[in-house]
């Protein structure tokens, strides 16, 4: 899940505990060239006013229309957008066509409850699958996990699983920190800055980004990372990286990386082995140098490539095959 997807659940929840109706959408299937995937969400209420995103504009723009004018009174709503079935006169200009889940959630207790659990689970640590009967007749939570497909359905249900959202820790800061930080907010990840010196906190201003005042493996230890997490260390101060890197591989972290050249990365290899006792496996998963070799020189050149490299393995992507 996004960052962007807990937005949608947070807005969602403020907006149903002021007593208002809201209507949360999903994107279930895409066919074709696309915007968003499977899972993806927004969330609106009779104002117009909404969260999130399905597409590039042109099927939200519809969506809102449509509810201004009356439509999506039923509890649960499928939509196609494209395509020849599709079920309005949209066409998405990339030629792909996408199908939405439209749940209407009117403001009382089963409602906020199952609202609050959703953003419990992008929080946590656990995915969990949301059961959904197209009749409008219910829905529930069963216990999902990372390698359950993101959506399923049929006839009667539609099953979507939700988990943690994206976190890039950053760990130390450095002149790739607040670059490597706002393409990880454009790529839809929370980021949490850890650095317990003063005078780089002081000299780090990127807006939204939460920085923590301690040590990254301080911050790591106390249950900071989850299997959505990415931990990055970007200053060269093995006082910083080497602890970070020691405490990372003991988590469920996606992908951990750390800043240096060939050289500096066998050394620190050497020193977390034979310092920090870690093993061949634990060594294996860290990446360094960190990133994908773009011959980058400048901040915002290797901070991309920091990021590019943290995509292609959340996507499952050899670097081989790139």
């Amino acid at each position: 899940m996004h960052h962007l997807d807990l937005q949608v659940i947070e807005r969602a929840l403020k907006w149903a505990n002021q007593g208002l109706t809201v209507w949360l959408c999903t994107v279930l299937k895409t066919f074709g060239s696309s915007p968003r995937e499977p899972g993806a969400m927004l969330v609106t209420c009779q104002s117009g006013e909404y969260v999130g995103s399905l597409s590039g504009g042109c099927v939200e723009e519809d969506f809102i229309a449509r509810l201004q004018n009356g439509e999506f009174d039923e509890p649960v709503v499928r939509v196609r957008y494209g395509g020849e079935d599709s079920s309005t006169a949209i066409r998405l200009p990339c030629g792909g066509s996408l199908e939405v889940l439209v749940e209407r959630l009117a403001p009382n207790t089963e409602n906020l409850t199952h609202l609050e659990v959703m953003h419990a689970t992008l929080l946590g640590r656990q995915p969990l699958t949301r059961c959904i009967k197209l009749d409008g007749s219910g829905k529930r939570f069963n216990p999902s996990s990372n390698t359950e497909p993101t959506v399923t359905f049929d006839t009667a249900s539609v099953n979507i699983r939700i988990g943690p959202a994206l976190r890039l820790i950053i760990a130390g800061i450095s002149a790739i920190s607040a670059p490597c930080a706002l393409f990880a907010q454009t790529l839809g990840f929370e980021v949490i800055v850890c650095d317990p010196r003063d005078e780089a906190r002081q000299n780090f201003a990127v807006a939204g980004v939460e920085v923590q005042a301690v040590l990254p493996s301080v911050f790591i230890a106390s249950g900071g990372c989850h299997a959505n997490t990415a931990v990055v260390a970007l200053t060269h101060d093995p006082r910083i990286d080497d602890l970070a890197m020691i405490e990372a591989v003991r988590t469920e972290a996606f992908y951990i990386g750390v800043m240096g050249s060939q050289q500096t990365s066998q050394q620190r290899a050497e020193r977390l082995q034979c310092s920090g006792g870690l093993t061949e496996t634990q060594l294996a998963r860290i990446v360094m140098p960190i990133g994908l070799n773009l011959g980058s020189k400048t901040p915002a050149e290797i901070a991309l490539a920091v990021m590019a490299d943290i995509v292609r393995l959340y996507r499952g992507k050899e670097r081989h095959a790139l």
